[in-house]
């Protein structure tokens, strides 16, 4: 074991100020702010802003004589991870690595806290080995407890449930009862391993779907399915059974489709998941999705702009009043790119009121009002409503039909900002949409003064590999076919789970309405003449947005012909 300090217990806060990492006030502040969070010291000091990752990570390895360890990229074995029980793992916060090559009594584990004594003792009575504790990140020991011990538990809890229905031979109303009301019971522990294994690996949507003689569960990650699971038929209805307690929906209804919401609390952040069951012909499927407060509220940083479309952005944010609208497909980013503007708007001086379907994420200081069909508090009337409460911001979940597109320009017209959403696949075809809903083409034009049309991308792994581009890939990256031009493909490694992508990042297309587009779109132009004049006027569209990030090895080819096939480009 090398730890420099020995056997006795150093504090983390006590080590960071001898080593002049952090001062004795910033550890008192982050002390207190510790205590209310419940969690470690290192996390709240690096959110505080007193100390970076990076310092805290060299001063830590430095003073303790222990090595990091990067777990992200890790290749795990399993025969390594049987070694610590999941219990013990999740207790001290630890994951095996494995065995040092040149001791084989020497087992090493990644720590969050290579300073516990304690741990370290009882890790080398239940593995009946020397511990070397490493460093690790705490949040990355938590996501590779969840991906790695997850399934395992599932498994287990899955086995138990089927020998409980063989023991006890329940009807189907009295197996829904005993799901209901025993919260340790193993169908319970197996929809919480399926949610949380959902979060920690990242996924927008959990898909829970029978098959013919099992269950299938599947993680959208990164856009893509993604099948992790695979369950007996038997356990299908007491999966539904469970969800439907904790979505709040009737439990004896299986013929109808039905909504529910659900609010999880995993790594110590809170999760709002929304139900969505559909009888199906061999049972009701579920599908979830994953959303967390922290996730819709980035900063314009982490959106993906790059420093033109940044000005663009902020040059359309800064309109005292008008409609923005934000475009594109299900699963776009424009929830997020909405939450962030709203964030961006959010000061004391200004009333801020939102009517959404449903409210995706709480924000302090927002107004928000969430659509009731059966209490007739639909987006119109709810609009009406908002108007008479003197806002100066207005959000607008989705513009989905003419009424409430004529009270959104009313609103726009008369003094309010108002910011919303609309299924279009281009900037200039939003224009055209709003007209086809029954709004006059010199009102639109009056109205409107941004259009943000947007998509994600997958971003490529470290693990990519470059290549030269094709003639024809080069024709619609729009560069000189006798140039050699490097791209790069997606390759797979264990940082990215052998997918070649890690994360996405947004595509945008950024319409402001110049005079000259008022002019254009008051004609009643078609959508072919509107982005022509935008395009005049420097507008980037999907494609060459998404052409550049090509170029700049963030994405590939494959990924860009998403973008241009949904652009309606010709490819």
């Amino acid at each position: 074991m090398r730890i420099g300090v020995g056997r006795k217990k150093i504090r983390t806060g006590d080590l960071l100020v001898a080593a002049g990492a952090i001062t004795e006030e910033q550890l008192q502040q982050a002390l207190v702010l510790q205590k209310e969070k419940g969690q470690r010291l290192g996390k709240t000091l690096m959110e505080e802003g007193f100390i970076s990752e990076e310092l805290l990570i060299a001063t830590l390895t430095q003073q303790l004589g222990v090595d990091y360890i990067e777990l992200r990229g890790y290749k795990f074995d399993d025969e390594i991870l049987k070694l610590i029980p999941e219990d013990a793992a999740t207790k001290y916060n630890v994951v095996p690595l494995g065995y040092d090559e040149r001791n084989p009594n020497v087992l090493r584990v990644a720590m969050a806290d290579p300073m516990d004594i304690m741990a370290i003792d009882d890790l080398s009575i239940i593995t009946g080995s020397q511990i070397e504790p490493m460093l690790a990140l705490e949040e990355e020991i938590s996501r590779t407890i969840g991906k790695y011990y997850g399934n395992h538990q599932a498994m287990e809890a899955a086995e138990a449930y089927r020998r409980e229905r063989e023991q006890n031979m329940l009807t189907q109303e009295e197996e829904d009862e005993y799901n209901a009301d025993i919260e340790n019971s193993p169908i319970v522990l197996l929809v919480k391993q399926i949610l949380e294994g959902g979060v920690r690996q990242r996924a927008s949507d959990i898909h829970i779907e029978p098959m013919e003689t099992s269950v299938r569960v599947r993680y959208r990650i990164d856009g893509v399915l993604k099948q992790v699971m695979s369950y007996d038929y038997s356990l299908l209805s007491g999966i539904c059974a469970r969800l439907k307690i904790m979505g709040g929906m009737d439990i004896s209804e299986k013929r109808k489709p039905q909504d529910g919401r659900i609010s999880i609390m995993v790594d110590r952040r809170e999760y709002d998941i929304r139900v969505s069951m559909l009888p199906t012909v061999y049972g009701e499927k579920t599908v979830m999705r994953l959303t967390s407060k922290d996730g819709l509220t980035k900063p314009k940083s982490e959106l993906g702009f790059s420093r033109e479309e940044l000005k663009v952005f902020d040059g359309i944010l800064s309109n005292p009043h008008g409609i923005i609208l934000v475009t594109g497909p299900t699963g776009s980013g424009k929830s997020t790119t909405l939450y962030t503007s709203l964030s961006e708007l959010n000061v004391e001086g200004v009333n801020i009121i939102t009517v959404e379907d449903p409210v995706e994420a709480n924000i302090d200081g927002i107004n928000q009002c969430q659509v009731n069909e059966k209490a007739d508090m639909t987006f119109a009337a709810a609009l009406r409503s908002i108007l008479r409460q003197d806002p100066d911001i207005i959000m607008i979940g989705e513009i989905r039909d003419g009424e409430t597109a004529s009270i959104a320009v009313k609103a726009a017209i008369t003094g309010h900002l108002v910011v919303s959403t609309l299924h279009t696949n281009s900037a200039a075809s939003t224009v055209t949409r709003l007209i086809d809903m029954g709004i006059e083409p010199y009102t639109v034009g009056d109205a409107l003064v941004g259009v943000i049309a947007q998509r994600l991308v997958r971003r490529l792994c470290t693990c990519k590999q470059a290549r030269y581009a094709e003639d024809y890939e080069k024709k619609v990256l729009g560069v000189p076919v006798d140039e050699d031009i490097a791209i790069y493909e997606p390759n797979g490694c264990p940082l990215c789970s052998d997918t070649g992508y890690a994360g996405r990042i947004g595509v945008y297309e950024m319409m402001p309405v110049s005079h000259k587009l008022q002019t254009v779109i008051a004609k009643g132009a078609a959508a072919d003449e509107i982005e022509k004049t935008a395009l005049e006027e420097g507008m980037m569209t999907l494609k060459l947005s998404c052409a550049k990030h090509v170029l700049n090895g963030i994405t590939s080819m494959s990924e860009m012909k998403k973008i241009v096939y949904q652009a309606g480009d010709d490819y």
